[in-house]
């Protein structure tokens, strides 16, 4: 086996990105053992909207019974951006209400609240797929939607979108196996228990996409993970799928960047990697389309890194969606108190929270706990720079800055506001203090409300302006009717209208002076019986002055009129 591991090749990139960061990992607290499960807790609450789109739609009641894997909210298009929502285990629905959801952008979303009986029953109906190559994409697509795959590297976009070449044919799939923020561990402890099933995964997208090339990005830090996915290549002899090892720099796992160190080209601006033929997917999704295809198992779970400061034991979970935070970290030896911080996601682009009592979802990827930081107070910008030099989008963060500060929105989307990924690298460097981030995430918000409202100003100028059309038809239309009903009545009554006694003396005086010119020409005839050609050439001669004499003067009255 170890000639075969020999035999499967890491290849070093040749690229790299503009900026990032070399941080402190603190990975390896959580790396002591394996993925833990993590127990059925007495009530899930599981949101409507874990991804980024639309919110799916309830296809069960308060008082239903349900079962593991059951599906609990759908979408009735599969072109629209949303994704289905299925009973992490089995109980009864007890609400339908709206509740707090971890979000950078929502506080809360209507969530379905199952309280569990503690069987944990799956539905029976599951249906595991033995040979997935078999099966054509539209049916292999059609079973990960069925699934309620989303991007499991923190985005939450709907897998399925991204499974369709529709401007560009494809022809990379780029596997991101990057995990670059400090103390998530999740990918890399998936990796090592499950190679065999991420490369499966992968066999099956590339299937369904119709491409034979793939790219596995990992950053050189994770041996272990890099010798789990050599093993997993070495089993099935395929050259389609290449293990590229990157080096560890933040954010190497951003989409753009991975694809930049791993093939040399960049995705230009407001362009997605569709439009230069690739399609990136996280380890962690990957897996899970093995589990729905091979296993027919729904997304329900997920591994989540549980990690911090002063927990007794931070590890990882495979923990069902819905369970609550504060369940988790019971398991792993929490212990609140007035100085920790909890961060669903990494310590640089984690979201906040203010309590545990928010649910684990789909893109929930890690729990952090830390030490209270007193924020530093902001100084006046130095112009120093730092922030252009570290910034893997390579924006200038002090442009943006300042047009924030003055809200000149024009000026901050001319400076590509929508680029930056929100990293916080320049935050870190930033020797002023200056949130630069909050900053940014204000200006996008702010743009986003004015498109919204100019948006709803167009729409209703819009329905007033069709109201105003419609009226006016109607009116002209009313009118139209009433003339034909009056003239229907005038005709069956006799009655003639001014209109048809105009139009018939119009008509009897065209007939009088067509008779007055047939008159005319036949006198003329009569009188030039007999002449000779040269007194009939004079009567022509006659006849042409007098004509060019009418038009001159028809010609005269008209420009007398004008």
């Amino acid at each position: 086996m170890q000639d075969k591991l020999n035999s499967i090749p890491v290849r070093k990139t040749q690229w790299k990105f503009h900026g990032g960061l070399k941080l402190a990992g603190h990975k390896k607290q959580s790396m002591q053992t394996g993925i833990a499960t993590a127990i059925v807790p007495e009530q899930l609450i599981i949101p409507l909207q874990q991804h980024i789109g639309r919110p799916a739609k309830p296809v069960i009641t308060i008082g239903d019974k349900v079962l593991k894997g059951q599906c609990i909210a759908t979408l009735k298009d599969p072109t629209s951006i949303t994704a289905a929502i299925h009973a992490p285990s089995s109980g009864e629905v007890i609400a339908i209400e709206t509740h707090a959801i971890p979000s950078m952008n929502r506080q809360t979303a209507n969530c379905i609240i199952i309280k569990t009986d503690g069987e944990d029953r799956w539905l029976p109906s599951i249906k595991p797929v033995d040979n997935p190559t078999s099966l054509s994409s539209d049916t292999l697509k059609q079973l990960i939607i069925e699934a309620g795959i989303v991007g499991l590297g923190g985005a939450g976009f709907p897998t399925h979108l991204k499974l369709t070449a529709e401007t560009k044919p494809l022809d990379t799939l780029i596997i991101n196996a990057a995990e670059c923020e400090p103390y998530i561990t999740c990918d890399a402890v998936l990796i090592e228990e499950q190679a065999d099933k991420i490369i499966q995964g992968i066999q099956i997208i590339l299937h369904t996409i119709g491409i034979q090339h793939c790219l596995i990005g990992i950053e050189d830090d994770k041996p272990q993970a890099i010798q789990a996915l050599q093993k997993a290549l070495a089993t099935i002899n395929n050259h389609t799928i290449q293990l590229i090892q990157i080096p560890t720099r933040y954010p190497a796992g951003g989409e753009k960047q991975l694809i930049q160190v791993l093939t040399g080209k960049e995705v230009p601006l407001n362009k997605l990697p569709h439009d230069i033929g690739i399609v990136c997917h996280n380890i962690a999704t990957v897996h899970a389309v093995t589990e729905a295809i091979k296993e027919g198992k729904p997304l329900i779970e997920r591994v989540v890194t549980v990690t911090g400061d002063k927990l007794q034991q931070p590890k990882n979970m495979r923990v069902l969606i819905g369970t609550p935070m504060q369940d988790v970290l019971n398991e792993c030896g929490y212990t609140e108190s007035n100085d920790q911080s909890l961060i669903m996601g990494g310590p640089m682009m984690g979201i906040h929270l203010d309590s545990a009592d928010y649910p684990v979802i789909k893109t929930t990827n890690c729990i952090l706990v830390r030490k209270k930081q007193k924020q530093p107070v902001a100084l006046p910008c130095i112009r120093c720079g730092e922030c252009a030099r570290v910034c893997p989008a390579n924006l200038l963060p002090q442009q943006l800055y300042w047009y924030t500060r003055a809200k000149d929105l024009d000026r901050v989307q001319d400076y590509q506001i929508f680029s930056c990924i929100e990293c916080g690298c320049c935050d870190y460097v930033c020797p002023s203090h200056i949130p630069l981030v909050q900053f940014y995430r204000y200006a996008k918000t702010e743009i986003w409300t004015q498109e919204a409202d100019r948006k709803k100003s167009d729409h209703a100028r819009e329905r007033h302006e069709y109201r105003q059309f419609r009226l006016e038809r109607k009116k002209a239309e009313d009118a139209e009717r009433k003339a034909k009903k009056k003239a229907l009545l005038n005709k069956k009554q006799g009655i003639k209208t001014p209109e048809q006694d105009s139009k018939k003396a119009a008509i009897e005086a065209a007939l009088k002076r067509v008779k007055e010119r047939q008159s005319e020409q036949a006198a003329i005839a009569k009188n030039t019986e007999g002449l000779t050609d040269e007194q009939q050439k004079k009567i022509d001669e006659v006849e042409q002055r007098r004509k060019n004499k009418l038009q001159k003067e028809k010609l005269n009255t008209k420009l007398e009129d004008n």
